[in-house]
């Protein structure tokens, strides 16, 4: 059984931190491309961050120089460091895992709030 567990989440204060974690089981972790999504209120799921098995990365625009994704293949987990909060970061952050463009898995997401 394929699970995707995003833990990390919460309420932060505008220019606070976070470390999202998506700890992974039941797939060959290194052999898939990993990525981070998000779901504002009333908006679509977006790409924030993805990497690649070869450790390549690609950011979101808006998140560029402020998101940071790294990944562990000895812990099969992917990491997601949010420096720098916004209040339009508030969204539920999604771990996703691809291995082609007809397999993949998505995690239950993450709460990140961003206020004052």
């Amino acid at each position: 059984q394929v699970q995707l567990v995003e833990s990390g989440g919460g309420l932060v204060q505008p220019g606070g931190s976070l470390r999202l974690s998506c700890a992974t089981s039941g797939i060959i972790f290194k052999d898939y491309d990993m990525g981070w999504y998000r779901q504002g209120p009333g908006k679509q799921r977006e790409l924030v961050a993805d990497i690649t098995t070869a450790g390549s990365t690609n950011y979101a625009d808006s998140v560029k120089g402020r998101f940071t994704i790294s990944r562990d293949n000895a812990k099969n987990t992917v990491y997601l460091q949010i420096n720098s909060l916004k209040a339009e970061d508030t969204a539920v952050y999604f771990c996703h895992a691809r291995w082609s463009s007809w397999l993949f898995y998505w995690g239950q997401g993450t709460q990140v709030t961003v206020s004052s």
